[in-house]
């Protein structure tokens, strides 16, 4: 059997979607009837619980379950922090996976991921890790970057827009690096893992095979779309202003202070990363777009 966290996200939908097709057993955790209406629907079991609340993980995993640990968030949102659900969240899982003996347990963290990194969302994944591969148990982890394609919130965003603006909106200079990765990619990466898990007891970044600066990704993006428009950039530092004056108001913002942080560093590795751990070269950016961007 296999257990999924995360599985109503936009990584889990897709993989929930992918190990139906192949005919595997699933059971996913999940806390809200909608979510349990529409995995059963799919045919998958369902187990109502919260990874925040230990006394709801009691008993819900067996020997025999692989553990795909994806639950996470980008955003904190009142008791929805970094800490509560990548730090103790992760902590409460693998303490019932250790009482049950699990036979393996697949955590997702992020490229980047790093104790002493100024990111929160950094700095908790980095934790969260630590906790996974000092269980004890047989681990994986993925730290993927930016996973793009059907249903994801970063292109979804980015697609709104440039749908909506007369010019193309850059925070800063645009020039921080990123290695956008295929959700198709992915998949196919932690499928090796499933088909043969003890191969995959380690720590893997997975990455796209090119470097683009976050100005090229939205150009690139907007070409694809069809609707090449001038590049305005603001000023790094009346963004944080407009943050910071939107985060004292009871309304929303479509960016966090920490978000533009991470929008001003490289988030890199390897380009050849998932070659050399996984035997197949993943998609380019502009490549994946083509295959999933309606114009």
């Amino acid at each position: 059997m296999i257990f999924i966290t995360g599985a109503t996200g936009f990584v889990g939908g897709h993989l929930v979607d992918r190990l139906l097709d192949k005919g595997l057993k699933l059971k996913c955790l999940v806390r809200s009837e909608r979510a349990v209406d529409s995995l059963t629907a799919k045919g998958v079991e369902v187990v109502r619980g919260d990874i925040t609340l230990p006394e709801t993980l009691e008993g819900i995993l067996h020997p025999d379950d692989f553990v795909i640990h994806l639950a996470g968030i980008i955003i904190e949102k009142g008791s929805a922090t970094f800490g509560s659900i990548h730090v103790d969240g992760t902590s409460n899982l693998v303490n019932e996976a250790k009482k049950s003996g699990v036979r393996h347990f697949f955590y997702q963290s992020a490229l980047g991921a790093d104790k002493n990194s100024r990111a929160t969302y950094l700095k908790t994944k980095a934790e969260a890790e630590d906790i996974v591969t000092g269980s004890g148990l047989e681990t994986t982890v993925f730290r993927p970057s930016l996973i793009i394609g059907p249903w994801d919130g970063f292109t979804a965003k980015l697609a709104n827009m440039i749908k909506l603006s007369p010019v193309l909106t850059i925070p800063g200079e645009g020039k921080a690096r990123f290695q956008p990765v295929y959700i198709k990619d992915w998949l196919k990466c932690i499928d090796k893992v499933i088909d043969n898990p003890g191969g995959y007891l380690a720590t893997y970044e997975i990455a796209g095979p090119e470097y683009i600066e976050f100005r090229e990704i939205i150009e690139i993006l907007s070409r694809s779309m069809g609707r090449v428009k001038p590049v305005f950039k603001v000023p790094m530092g009346l963004m944080k202003l407009a943050v910071g004056f939107f985060g004292a108001l009871p309304v929303s913002f479509p960016v966090t202070s920490e978000q533009l942080e991470l929008l001003e560093t490289d988030n890199i590795c390897d380009m050849d990363v998932v070659k050399k751990n996984f035997g197949f070269s993943p998609v380019k950016y502009e490549d994946a777009l083509k295959d999933f961007i309606s114009l």
